[in-house]
């Protein structure tokens, strides 16, 4: 009888052991705890410019791709993106796009950039929800890049591209109706507005325009040189959506130049 009790006893001791484990959500790199993706008593204001969360599996590029952060978006914004934000979908994306990035060096393996990720997607929960930029909390990030990953074989130096790409991303979130509330408000004062073509159909385009400046802010190239590839996406992905390139093109155009100077004013 004892002995069924004592066996008890560890059994169930081992399950409340593997029960605190679970809720640490340990970080699969460094095996730390506090890997959960960050609740949503985040703070109130979050930086940011844009958004492109907007449906995920009809963007041209991939679903939601990068975004920009600098002024205050709402009040809820913070709660938005906690809720938005899901670390298993952040490192599968990377995984699945890190080579597409200017800074990955030849053949590297992708988790000699995972840290770096991780590193960009959290800290933008702890300070860009508090309205921080990614500038301000550079030395912090890198401060914990290098006390938990330092031995990673990637310095700061190269890592830091990928925690900015990595905190942009996130911070995309939080903000995704502002530009299409934007857009919806402002196409029928636009040059191109035809009051029997619906604001819907303009949709795709004015997504394409504002998530690809942020895909291609970094590469150095202008609207017009990557205009070539917007086409091709475009026409891949909404051939049959009524809107041809040579209308679409106009807001397609509109909504990259909006978000650029929205980016830098």
């Amino acid at each position: 009888m004892d002995d069924d009790k004592n066996l008890n006893t560890r059994e169930h001791r081992s399950d409340l052991e593997k029960q605190r484990d679970e809720d640490a959500n340990r970080d699969p790199i460094s095996g730390q705890p506090g890997a959960h993706p960050v609740g949503t008593g985040i703070g109130a204001a979050a930086a940011g410019t844009l958004g492109t969360a907007i449906g995920a599996a009809a963007g041209p590029v991939g679903a939601v791709i990068g975004a920009v952060v600098g002024s205050v978006a709402g009040g809820l914004a913070g709660k938005a993106t906690a809720e938005a934000f899901d670390p298993t979908v952040e490192d599968e994306y990377w995984r699945e796009n890190y080579r597409t990035r200017p800074y990955v060096k030849g053949d590297r393996p992708y988790e000699d950039y995972q840290p770096g990720y991780r590193v960009g997607y959290e800290g933008y929960h702890r300070y860009g929800t508090e309205g921080q930029t990614y500038e301000q909390a550079e030395p912090d990030l890198q401060r914990r890049y290098e006390a938990d990953y330092g031995s990673s074989g990637v310095g700061w130096g190269d890592a830091r591209y990928a925690a900015q790409d990595a905190w942009n991303r996130v911070g995309s979130y939080s903000i995704a109706r502002e530009e299409d509330e934007y857009w919806r408000g402002n196409y029928p004062s636009s040059a191109y507005f035809d009051p029997n073509v619906p604001y819907e159909q303009y949709q795709p385009a004015y997504r394409m325009g504002y998530e690809n400046y942020v895909r291609y802010r970094n590469s150095g190239r202008t609207y017009d040189e990557v205009e070539p590839e917007l086409q091709r996406d475009y026409e891949r992905h909404y051939s049959r959506s009524g809107l041809g390139w040579e209308k679409a093109k106009h807001a397609v155009r509109d909504a990259w130049f909006h978000v650029e100077r929205v980016f830098n004013r």
